[in-house]
C-alpha cells in the first residue's frame, strides 16, 4: 500500500490551496459545487458503469448507450435538474451517443435558422424527446466543402412541397451522429432549387422514421456506416448513411429565418442578417475548445498520478527506486501538457465571453468584429484539438507499457477524441481560413485601418517589425511583457513575410496556394499568441487563495516558454530573439519544471475528476494502482474459462501431434 501513502505525501508537498485552485479551474464556487454533485451522482449509479465498455460487442455497446441515455433523461426529469446540471450529468456519463447531436447540433440549428413560428412548433417536441434529431450535412463525397454538397431540395409549386433527393452515390449523407439508428428527424442540408435555379445550400427539417414503430419512411434508406477506430470509444455513436428517393416535405419545413420560398416558388431573402449564423458557429467552436481542455486534463491527470506512483531504476544499496515523475525527461514531456490543459481551459472561458459579446453585437447589427471572431474561433478549434489529440497519445507513452492497456483509460480516450481534429471543420482547412484573414488584415495596414480584438497587435506593425528583445538573463523570461512582445513580433513578422511572398506570385490565389505550408505556420503563431495572451490576462486577475496565483503564473510561463522552445526556429528566423536568448528561455524552462514538480499531483487534483469519470486504473485518486491492474485483468471475458475455447479444436491436436513425433525419436 506504499503507493497510496506516497500519493498522500505528494499532496502534502503542495504549496497552494487546492480548493481555491478548483475554483480558478471551474470559474466559480457554484461551478465547483454543481460539477462535484453531478459527477458523484453519475459515479454512484450502477447503470452508468463503464469499466466493461471496451469488452462489449458493437451491438451490446449501442444498446448500453441507449440504456444510459434513457436513464440519464429519467434522472434529469425526476430530479428536476437545471439545463446546466443536465449538461454536466451527460458529460460525466461520458459515452458518445445520439443525445450529443440532438442537443449540440439539431436544437441549435432550429434555434439559429428557424423562424419564431418554426421554433414554437419543433423545439418543444425536441425538448421533451418526442422527436430525436440529428444534423445531416456531410456527404460521402463532400465534407469540408459544404458548397459542393449534392443532395437536392426542389420546390414543387403544384403541391407546395420540396422534393428531397440523393441524385448520386456520393450525395449520400455520411457520418451524421445519431442518424444510423436513433434519430426520427434530421436537419438536412441540400441545394435549394426553385423555378429552375439553384440557390445553394439550405437547411430542411425532414422526418426519417415512423414515430410509431421507428421504421424508415417511404423513400428513405438509412443505416449505420460501421465500426470506427478503437475499442468502445466512438463506436457507441451510430454515425449514419442516408439516401433520399424523391421524398416530399411541406414547404414550411425549410428553415426560413434567413430566406424563404413563397407559395408561388419565389426565393426571398428575409430582413434578418445572414451574419447571425456566425453566433451558432462561435458557440459550437467554443464548446469544442472547452472539450479539448477536458480531454487533455483527463489524460494529464492520469499520467501525472501514475508517474508519481511508478518507480524505476535509481536504487542505491537496496534503497527505494526513483519516482518516474522525478526524471527530468518525464517532466519536460509532461509538464508542458499540464500547462496546456490550464491554458486551453482559460482561453475556452474567454471564448465563452466572446460568444456572448458577438451575439449581442450581431443583434445590434454591429458586424465590425465578426471576421476577427471567426478567425480566432476557427484557429483555436484547430490548434487546441490537434495539440490535445497528440498530447493524449504522449500521455499514453509517458505511462509506459501499462498505458497501452484499455484499463489505463488512455487508448479509449485517444480513440474517442481524435475525430475532433476533423469534425466541425478539418483543422488544416480552418487554419488556412485564419491565414486568409491574416493576409487581408496585413494588406489593410498600409491604409491605416486599425485591426480589432485579437488582431489589434498588428496595428503596432512599425514597432514590432523592428523591435529587439531586451532579455539578458534567464529570469528576464519571467517578465510577461518580454514574452508578449516576442510572441507578437513572431506572429506579425511571419504574417508579413507570407504577404510579401504572395505579392510576388503571378496571382494572389497562386501565391496563396504555393505558400500554404508557410501560411499554416503563420496562422498557428497567431493562435498561440492568443492563448498566451489570455493566460497572461488570467494570471493578472484577482485570484484568491494561498499560492494559487503563483502556481498559475508558473504554468503560464511553462506554456509560453515551451512553445518558444518548440518553435525556436520561427523566433530566430524572424529575428525576434537571438540564439543566446533562446538558450536562456530553455534554461528558465528547466527551473520552472522544478518549481512545478512538488505541486504536480495537487494541480491535477484541482481538475476535481472522480475515478469514475477518469476511467483509469493508473489515474486512481488513491494511487493504489497495482492491485487494481491485477484485479482488472481477471474481468476480461478471455479469463472466464481457465482452458480457452478452441483448445480442443486447435491447441490440443497441435500439442499431441508434436508429442507423437517426439515419442518416435
Amino acid at each position: 500500500m506504499a503507493e497510496v501513502d506516497h500519493l498522500a505525501a505528494e499532496r502534502a508537498t503542495a504549496r497552494f490551496d487546492v480548493e481555491e485552485m478548483k475554483v480558478a479551474w471551474a470559474g466559480s464556487r457554484h461551478a465547483v459545487h454543481v460539477a462535484d454533485r453531478m459527477a458523484r451522482l453519475v459515479a454512484s449509479d450502477p447503470v452508468f458503469r463503464k469499466d466493461n465498455r471496451t469488452m462489449l460487442s458493437r451491438k451490446e455497446l449501442f444498446k448500453d448507450t441507449l440504456r444510459k441515455a434513457a436513464h440519464a433523461w429519467k434522472r434529469i426529469v425526476e430530479l428536476r435538474l437545471t439545463e446546466e446540471e443536465a449538461d454536466l450529468l451527460r458529460q460525466y456519463v461520458d459515452q458518445p451517443g445520439y443525445v450529443d447531436l440532438h442537443w449540440g447540433m439539431f436544437v441549435p440549428a432550429i434555434k439559429g435558422q428557424g423562424t419564431e413560428e418554426q421554433q414554437h412548433k419543433w423545439l418543444p417536441l425536441a425538448y421533451k424527446f418526442q422527436i430525436i434529431g440529428c444534423y445531416a450535412q456531410t456527404e460521402l463525397g463532400h465534407g469540408s466543402n459544404v458548397q459542393g454538397l449534392e443532395t437536392t431540395a426542389t420546390f414543387d409549386p403544384k403541391t407546395d412541397e420540396f422534393v428531397i433527393h440523393s441524385p448520386t452515390l456520393t450525395s449520400s449523407k455520411w457520418w451524421p451522429g445519431g442518424l444510423g439508428k436513433a434519430s426520427t428527424h434530421a436537419v438536412v442540408y441540400a441545394r435549394l432549387i426553385t423555378e429552375g435555379k439553384d440557390y445553394g445550400i439550405h437547411g430542411f427539417i425532414v422526418q426519417l422514421r415512423s414515430l410509431e414503430d421507428h421504421s424508415p419512411l417511404p423513400g428513405v434508406t438509412l443505416g449505420d456506416i460501421g465500426g470506427k477506430f478503437g475499442s468502445g470509444a466512438y463506436n457507441s455513436m451510430d454515425n449514419g448513411v442516408l439516401r433520399f428517393d424523391h421524398v416530399r416535405i411541406p414547404r414550411d419545413q425549410m428553415l426560413m429565418r434567413l430566406s424563404q420560398v413563397t407559395r408561388e416558388g419565389k426565393y426571398v431573402h428575409s430582413n434578418v442578417p445572414k451574419q447571425l449564423l456566425y453566433g451558432t458557429m462561435v458557440y459550437v467552436r467554443q464548446s469544442i475548445v472547452a472539450d479539448a481542455s477536458k480531454a487533455l486534463s483527463r489524460a494529464v491527470c492520469i499520467a501525472v498520478r501514475y508517474s508519481a506512483v511508478r518507480k524505476q531504476f535509481g536504487s542505491q544499496d537496496g534503497g527505494p527506486e526513483t519516482q518516474v515523475l522525478n526524471y527530468k525527461t518525464q517532466q519536460s514531456r509532461l509538464f508542458p501538457l499540464l500547462a496546456s490543459a490550464y491554458a486551453f481551459r482559460f482561453v475556452g472561458d474567454w471564448l465563452n465571453w466572446l460568444y456572448t459579446d458577438v451575439t449581442q453585437k450581431l443583434e445590434a447589427k454591429d458586424f465590425s468584429t465578426l471576421q476577427e471572431a471567426h478567425a480566432c474561433t476557427a484557429g483555436l478549434k484547430a490548434v487546441t484539438t490537434s495539440v490535445t489529440a497528440d498530447a493524449i497519445e504522449e500521455c499514453r507513452k509517458l505511462c509506459g507499457g501499462h498505458g497501452y492497456l484499455n484499463s489505463s483509460g488512455l487508448p479509449e480516450l485517444f480513440a474517442v477524441y481524435v475525430p475532433a481534429c476533423t469534425y466541425e471543420g478539418d483543422n488544416v482547412v480552418l487554419l488556412l481560413q485564419v491565414a486568409r484573414i491574416l493576409m487581408k488584415t496585413v494588406s489593410q495596414l498600409a491604409s491605416g485601418k486599425q485591426p480589432v480584438g485579437t488582431m489589434a497587435y498588428m496595428g503596432k506593425v512599425q514597432y514590432l517589425m523592428q523591435c529587439k528583445s531586451a532579455v539578458s538573463s534567464a529570469e528576464d523570461w519571467l517578465n510577461p511583457d518580454a514574452i508578449q512582445e516576442a510572441f507578437e513580433a513572431r506572429a506579425l513578422r511571419m504574417a508579413v513575410n507570407c504577404a510579401q511572398n504572395i505579392s510576388q506570385a503571378a496571382s494572389q490565389e497562386e501565391g496563396f496556394y504555393e505558400r500554404s505550408p508557410d501560411l499554416l505556420e503563420a496562422a498557428v503563431a497567431h493562435i498561440q499568441l492568443i492563448i498566451v495572451t489570455k493566460f497572461i490576462e488570467k494570471v493578472h486577475q484577482e485570484i484568491p487563495g494561498h499560492g494559487v496565483k503563483e502556481q498559475l503564473q508558473a504554468l503560464c510561463n511553462v506554456y509560453a516558454l515551451y512553445i518558444l522552445h518548440k518553435h525556436l526556429g520561427d523566433f530566430l528566423a524572424t529575428g525576434c530573439i537571438t540564439p543566446r536568448q533562446g538558450a536562456l528561455a530553455n534554461e528558465q524552462l528547466g527551473k520552472l519544471y522544478a518549481q512545478v514538480r512538488p505541486n504536480a499531483v495537487a494541480l491535477v487534483d484541482a481538475f476535481n475528476y472522480t475515478d469514475h469519470y477518469l476511467g483509469s486504473v493508473l489515474g486512481r485518486y488513491d494511487g493504489d494502482v497495482y492491485p487494481a491492474l491485477y484485479e482488472e485483468a481477471w474481468k476480461d471475458p478471455l479469463n472466464e474459462t481457465v482452458v480457452p475455447e478452441g483448445y480442443h479444436e486447435y491447441l490440443r491436436p497441435l500439442i499431441k501431434q508434436q508429442q507423437l513425433k517426439l515419442s518416435r525419436l
